[in-house]
């Protein structure tokens, strides 16, 4: 066990989540405010709003061949970010689901597809689903019947996929075809017993961390998914995590907590001894011709309703 992690920036999070290092700088998320917030270098520097939407931001990742531009899990579905806030809809596909939904966490794979996981707002069981945005524009559902998805986090060389299903406190590993995408059988990796998986972030030998949500812990598991490690936050609801080199971030949240703590929601750091790689950048095709066809809204009118009473991105 190692001592307890201290965070030196100001800001306290709703619920944040989506932290990715680009290479160049670290982004994250508030997801049921609608912020996209960059970390200064400065660890005391307060965090920097990058754009702000009024629907939930689940996460983001770079878009490839254009600077300040994002591919993002926002609202109902997954929608172009551009610099002047402006946004372009690829699709919505839980507009019409029988329960209010949103988009949660999601991630780019080495080869530049883009997969978000969505949820019920009330976390009914088994209402969320997993999406791929192909190099093509296209986006099609890939799995179904998940409660609340986490991750997914990839192997640096694309081969495996692991996600969590929050809500049943499990995290499983799947093989993915480099060419098709497709996914093979699952297999259970990790299942936590007490509070639940939430973000991960694969290092370079290929151990997994693992944000525990209702525990105050982070956890990194070998590839066979033997316990290394356990990290201990002195805030109750870590979320997110990413590497930037041999930087942990983490991220936290005090949405649902009755009397939060003063550092419930905190941006924590702390060197580790294996590093991490970039979040991949994601590959579309239809990127380099004119958005004609695209669904472009502003950012104060991005298209979705109001959103109903938050419950965060746990049971």
């Amino acid at each position: 066990m190692t001592p307890e992690l201290r965070t030196t920036r100001p800001d306290r999070l709703e619920l944040g989540e989506g932290i990715r290092w680009t290479g160049s700088g670290v982004v994250l998320v508030d997801i049921l405010a609608g912020r996209l917030l960059s970390a200064p270098d400065d660890p005391a520097a307060p965090l920097r709003t990058v754009a702000q939407l009024p629907v939930p931001l689940g996460a983001v990742a770079p878009l490839a061949g254009h600077v300040g531009t994002w591919i993002a899990a926002a609202g109902t579905g997954i929608c172009i970010l551009h610099p002047d806030g402006q946004v372009d809809w690829l699709a919505r596909p839980e507009d019409n689901a029988r329960t209010p939904m949103r988009m949660n966490d999601a991630v780019a794979d080495p080869f530049g597809r883009f997969w978000a996981g969505s949820m019920a707002y009330d976390a009914e069981e088994g209402a969320g689903s997993l999406y791929r945005l192909d190099r093509d524009g296209t986006v099609v559902r890939v799995l179904e019947g998940i409660t609340v998805p986490n991750g997914p986090a990839f192997t640096p060389d694309g081969s495996v996929m692991y996600l969590a299903d929050s809500a049943r406190g499990v995290v499983r590993r799947y093989p993915v075809d480099p060419v098709t995408a497709a996914l093979g059988a699952p297999q259970d990796f990790v299942t936590i017993g007490e509070g639940s998986p939430d973000g991960m972030a694969v290092d370079v030998e290929g151990a997994v961390w693992i944000a525990v949500w209702g525990t105050g812990t982070v956890r990194r598991h070998l590839p066979d998914g033997t316990l290394d490690r356990t990290l201990r936050l002195p805030a109750r609801q870590p979320a997110g995590l990413c590497l930037a080199h041999d930087v942990l971030h983490i991220t936290t949240a005090h949405v649902g907590l009755p009397a939060p703590g003063p550092d419930d929601g905190a941006l924590f750091t702390t060197r580790v001894n294996v590093p991490g790689t970039p979040t991949p950048a994601v590959r579309l095709d239809i990127a380099r011709h004119a958005a004609t066809t695209w669904d472009r809204t502003s950012p104060t009118t991005a298209g979705d309703p109001p959103r109903p009473t938050p419950v965060g991105d746990q049971p």
